[in-house]
């Protein structure tokens, strides 16, 4: 019987715990140790980087990692495999062989590439998302260490286990459980316990990072080193296979995986065990990410302390509307958010005290800059009592737009170039298949008829929540087939809006999956042009899962009695 192959990851975006890598090799047995450095806005930042040095447009801090990691790894057996070559995966590559060079490692390094397209006018930079296919080759043909430029995030994991058990493009359903294990491992701790909603009965100080133990057939074991901390279990692996998708319909570009057939179940403290996914053939195009400059971005917070919160946050609104009048010019986009943070008779100022957010958009750098701040600055001692500001107005800022686009998979030349320097070129599937809605399953029984008591959601339901290009997903499950059968009919799409007012004028899809005990909410929009524009307070969405979970609204009292309810305070 061939065991399992142990992939573990050592990051979730550019930035994650540098100590991860030494970590993760030194705590437990891996075979592959993977790291996602890639976010839509990473792309931007590097693309930023590679104008001002085209040696760089890769994620530096892997190669720091490497420092200590290349020869642990060595030393153990691990092969690394990361998407930390950004824009410049054969200027990756050599770097590392340099740093093996003088660190005396005998590695064999390779890259793929073919991710980079032809970058139209006005663009920064334009990335198709390559599978698992050249990172196979690379380490069939004998790689240490691979580095790619834009991958999918589950090609890390797809990639290593198609070298491993031989699979082939038809593969379906293998290929669709490596993804889903990927997607589990992509962001690192969230799937051991990090951003969880029942935190409270963990000890999450310093979770551990995860690792998937997949076996031939795709199926897998989600766990953690021994020692580490954190948790794994059912709900955190749901909470990270609701991140960040739509459609039961979770396509890439080996494989679309069928999220309504994912089923999770405990293999033992610590360890999940995913089964049962199936898959399909691919769609016949590959998403592209494109980034660019949408024009400049400045901010000023103003602090309201005391009485008459709302008559000073409308004195501030007016002054302006005055300043920008007599300046001959308003900024193309002026937000106003006035965040009522103050309490009534408060012990402290800070408690007292309301913060009145105003934003402002241009094309042009001199209307958010100094038409900005002199205004602010004027108002100094002319405006409401107590007047002052969280930072002084600065210049304003360029801020990055990402846009996904659409391109025939026949027409991206994905490349392995291999530790000796050949280069084999992988061909996309033969078979693909057109992604079509799959429908809604039929709903449980609903729950018998009962006395309510309102509450908040949250204490019978987690979520998790996230940002794809503009629109915001949100993800719901509960944790009992009782509580299912009440969720599934009470969480429509009406009463989402209704919970959360801000998706009002917005589409929503809810996707329904029964296996999951989960409902999967695609915002369209919420985040304008997406998390580099910075449209709203929460630009990400990371919270919109916890604001919902706020929300109060009538639960039967069998749920909220129950022995599963998690310790929430509401």
């Amino acid at each position: 019987m061939t065991p399992p192959l142990r992939i573990g990851n050592a990051s979730g975006f550019y930035g994650d715990r540098f100590d991860a890598m030494r970590e993760m090799l030194t705590g437990g047995p891996l075979d592959v140790l993977t790291g996602d450095y890639l976010a839509e806005l990473t792309m931007l930042i590097l693309g930023r980087s590679r104008l001002k040095d085209p040696a760089r447009g890769y994620a530096t801090t892997f190669l720091r990692q490497l420092e200590e990691g290349l020869g642990l790894a060595h030393e153990r057996g691990v092969k690394i495999v990361a998407n930390a070559g950004g824009l410049n995966p054969a200027g990756l590559a050599d770097a590392v062989r340099e740093l093996a060079g003088k660190a005396g490692v005998p590695v064999r390094v390779a890259h793929v590439e073919g991710d980079s397209l032809p970058v139209p006018d006005g663009y920064l930079t334009a990335n198709a998302y390559l599978g698992g296919a050249g990172i196979a080759a690379c380490l069939r043909a004998g790689a240490d260490v691979v580095v790619t430029g834009r991958v999918t995030d589950a090609a890390l994991v797809t990639g290593p286990a198609a070298a491993r058990f031989g699979w082939g493009p038809e593969d379906h359903d293998a290929l669709a459980g490596a993804v889903v294990a990927g997607h589990v491992l992509e962001c690192g701790t969230q799937a051991t316990g990090g951003n969880y909603s029942f935190f409270r009965g963990h000890d999450l100080r310093r979770p551990g990072f995860p690792v998937a133990e997949i076996h031939a057939d795709g199926t897998s074991v989600i766990t953690k080193h021994d020692g580490t901390g954190g948790v794994v279990d059912i709900g955190t692996v749901t909470a990270q296979l609701l991140y960040e998708t739509g459609s039961a319909r979770y396509a890439g570009p080996d494989v679309t995986a069928r999220l309504d057939t994912v089923r999770l179940s405990s293999d033992g403290p610590d360890r999940v065990r995913i089964s049962g996914v199936r898959g399909e053939a691919p769609p016949p195009t590959l998403k592209a990410g494109l980034t660019r400059l949408g024009g400049w971005r400045n901010e000023v917070v103003f602090v309201l302390t005391g009485l008459d919160i709302e008559a000073k946050a409308r004195l501030v609104r007016d002054q302006f509307a005055d300043a920008f009048a007599r300046a001959g010019r308003q900024p193309d986009e002026v937000r106003w958010e006035l965040a009522r943070t103050d309490r009534a008779d408060a012990a402290t100022e800070e408690t007292a005290s309301a913060l009145l957010r105003l934003v402002v958009r241009d094309q042009e750098p001199e209307a958010v800059g100094r038409a900005l701040s002199g205004a602010a600055i004027e108002l100094a001692l002319g405006s409401y009592p107590g007047f002052h500001v969280t930072a002084p107005p600065g210049k304003g800022a360029p801020y990055g737009v990402f846009e996904a686009r659409y391109v025939p998979a026949g027409d991206v030349t994905h490349v392995a170039v291999l530790p000796d320097g050949r280069r084999e070129a992988q061909e996309p599937p033969a078979r693909t298949q057109v992604l079509e809605d799959t429908g809604q399953p039929a709903l449980p029984e609903p729950l018998p008829a009962g006395p309510t008591r309102t509450a908040p959601l949250g204490l019978v339901a987690g979520a998790r929540s996230g940002d794809k290009g503009g629109d915001a997903n949100v993800g719901v499950w509960v944790r009992s087939d009782e509580a299912w059968r009440w969720l599934a009919h009470e969480l429509t799409v009406e009463r989402f809006r209704e919970l959360l007012p801000e998706t009002g004028p917005l589409t929503v899809v809810r996707q329904v999956l029964p296996h999951l005990r989960a409902l999967n909410f695609t915002v369209h929009g919420l985040l304008g042009e997406g998390v580099a524009a910075q449209h709203r307070f929460d630009p990400q969405a990371k919270a919109v899962g916890e604001w919902l979970r706020s929300r109060r609204l009538e639960i039967p009292v069998v749920l909220l009695d129950s022995a599963d309810a998690p310790e929430v305070h509401a």
